[in-house]
């Protein structure tokens, strides 16, 4: 993994390097920058060694007669292929890094871009600079792992790993994009290519951008998620389950090829237990990590701990713990959000880099992850309610309406009140609204009295869920709505939220994390089976869980659901107060003009009084006034605290 940035248009070598100097920790092993002959373009790229990590796999690397230069972010995992058949065409390679082998194929599909990235399995963001077509080429891999930012104007082309490298290279962020804040606020992320300023977008996974001369001139989708390629569904029988476990094993086994020691996360949950069951057939010393929050959890949240150490013990594999408490992941609060480039409102993020820090402390460069068994599988609550879809219908809305009124009559500190609230407000919504409503946070009405008037203003009558919506209304009809909502999880809640904070925070300890449950083969025959067999009435992810059984304990398959959380409402009104009254004070609510004070004011009493449970909506405003100290007032850097 590492980190790419580039320029099209005015070149300024000074910017160039400040932009690579923003990317150093996601390539501390090596950097270069390349501007070509007539200062049409300028690359920059910062390594992070994993195959080759001889001088011979320096970037940006450029084809034999320089009229092809490189800059890629990722792993290919079926580069050796691909090579060993350019070999037989007579190709030669004095690397034996993946970067090199798409270099040749490149050269050898004479720029037939489609074509090319679809025979690559792995996860990628790069830039290629084609100096006889004088065309510069981005693009990003199918599902969105790798990130890729972009901004245009004023006769240049800039693009970024991360926001933050993107800052030297543009004279003008362009505002807050108030489309984009609600987006944060409603959801927690933005889905789609929205950013919190309007001069930065977001590059569509699968998609891929043609720029000259500082413009885009042409844009494709060269991928698309497996639902719009119309794969014939799988005929029900019982080799469903052998072919899902022995899927996964080859994806797994594929990604554990590099030149460096891979480790693994171990939440206890059913991924990443699934993950490293079959990592240790390859590696049986598979190093790895997990995470205790020292303190107490909220009510209802289950300690993965326990879990993970079960797992470790019947694999016979070891397992390292970090340890972190309130008051440490509290201080890197504003280190958090720098380093996600964008608000999102989730404390999980945290985790994802204390794990990688221990983890490239102890020599480990590579973490599998089991990052998209729940959006493949049917793995989160909301699942649930998705799957008695046909139930819901039956129930007549005056009735629906009578049981959200009633629900909302209890105080929304129990975690099961919470929760039938949440289903009974999506259940009185028809159709795709009703689907999209499981990601909601917060109503757009309730949003409507946090937004100062003058913000409010900017807002048009579009509503948050656009992107989502305009998804599922390219959908077949007749399409099971939990593969609708799979489909909604596999493009937005995946890409846009958890595979970018994984990204960022990973990459901030200088460690590269790979997900085998996106291997391009698992994800089209995840989408064949059978709705039913991924969610039965009763049971999520019943196929994986039963793909499993003969490799993991019962009652690690089985358990409830839980995640790499933290006790946010519990910090919300002790740990956490002293942030909330310095960032969200009546004067700088004020003078940053996008809440009203007063609501704001409201909202944390009644959330200190138990009225509501506003703990993550809190979060948001107080990540999205952090990220506008630290892109909009001014740009600095900030270290991360590991603490222990």
């Amino acid at each position: 993994m590492c980190g790419i940035a580039g320029i099209s248009g005015h070149i300024d070598k000074g910017a160039l390097v400040s932009a690579g100097a923003a990317l150093s920790h996601r390539g501390p092993d090596d950097s270069g920058y390349f501007v070509d002959g007539r200062e049409q373009v300028g690359l920059i790229h910062t390594r992070l060694s994993i195959v080759d990590p001889s001088p011979a796999g320096h970037q940006p690397m450029c084809f034999p007669k320089n009229d092809t230069v490189i800059v890629f972010n990722g792993e290919i995992y079926n580069f050796r292929i691909i090579k060993k058949e350019l070999e037989r065409k007579g190709y030669s390679f004095v690397s034996s890094s993946d970067t090199a082998v798409i270099l040749a194929l490149y050269h050898d599909l004479d720029g037939d871009v489609k074509t090319m990235f679809r025979r690559l399995n792995g996860i990628f963001a790069l830039a290629i600079w084609d100096a006889k077509k004088e065309c510069l080429i981005l693009s990003r891999d199918g599902l969105g792992v790798k990130p890729l930012y972009y901004s245009v104007g004023n006769g240049s082309f800039a693009f970024a790993s991360e926001i933050k490298a993107l800052l030297p290279l543009v004279s003008d962020l362009g505002g807050i994009d108030a489309h984009a804040i609600e987006r944060y606020l409603t959801f927690l992320w933005c889905p789609g290519e929205g950013t919190p300023v309007n001069g930065v977008r977001k590059l569509g996974p699968g998609e891929a951008m043609w720029v000259r001369e500082g413009v885009i001139v042409e844009r494709m989708t060269w991928y698309k998620l497996p639902h719009f390629r119309s794969l014939p569904p799988l005929k029900e029988n019982s080799g469903i389950t052998v072919d899902t476990a022995n899927y996964l094993r080859r994806a797994v086994h594929k990604q554990m090829v590099a030149d460096v020691p891979v480790g693994a996360f171990l939440s206890g949950g059913l991924d990443s237990s699934s993950i490293v069951a079959f990592a240790r057939e390859v590696d049986p010393n598979v190093r790895c990590f997990t995470i205790e929050v020292e303190g107490n959890q909220d009510n209802g949240i289950v300690d993965d701990l326990p879990f993970a150490k079960k797992v470790a013990r019947y694999l016979s594999v070891p397992l390292e713990i970090v340890k972190v408490d309130a008051s440490t992941m509290v201080d890197n609060l504003e280190a958090m959000v720098y380093q996600l480039d964008e608000p999102l409102a989730d404390p999980a993020c945290l985790n994802v880099f204390y794990i990688s820090h221990l983890a490239r402390k102890q020599g480990i460069k590579v973490l599998l992850s089991g990052s998209g068994g729940d959006d493949l599988f049917s793995g989160y609550r909301r699942h649930g309610a998705v799957r008695l879809e046909r139930f819901w219908g039956l129930i007549p809305q005056s009735l629906l309406g009578l049981m959200q009124d009633t629900a909302y009559k209890f105080r929304s500190g129990n975690q099961f009140v919470r929760r039938l609230q949440k289903l009974t407000s999506s259940l009185v919504l028809d159709g795709n609204d009703r689907l999209i409503s499981h990601f909601r946070w917060s109503a757009r009405a309730d949003l409507q009295a946090l937004f100062a008037p003058e913000f409010c203003a900017l807002l048009s009558g579009e509503d948050a869920a656009a992107p989502m919506l305009e998804m599922l209304q390219n959908l077949p009809s007749d399409m099971a709505p939990i593969d609708r909502q799979l489909m909604l999880e596999q493009r937005f809640f995946l890409c846009d939220h958890n595979l970018n904070y994984t990204d960022k925070m990973s990459m901030a300890a200088g460690v590269e994390v790979r997900v085998p449950f996106l291997d391009p083969d698992l994800v089209d025959f995840a989408c064949r089976i059978p709705p039913h067999y991924k969610h039965s009435v009763l049971e999520g992810k019943w196929v994986l869980k039963k793909a499993m059984e003969p490799f993991l304990p019962r009652d690690v398959i089985y358990r409830p659901k839980s995640g790499f959380g933290a006790p946010l409402r519990r910090w919300m009104r002790h740990e956490l107060r002293p942030c909330i009254a310095y960032y969200l004070s009546d004067s700088k609510i004020r003078e940053r003009g996008i809440f009203e004070a007063g609501s704001v004011a409201k909202l944390i009493a009644d959330n200190d009084a138990g009225r509501v449970d506003a703990a993550y909506t809190l979060l948001s405003l107080l990540c999205i006034e952090i990220w506008c100290r630290l892109f909009i007032d001014r740009y600095t850097g900030t270290k991360l605290n590991v603490g222990k």
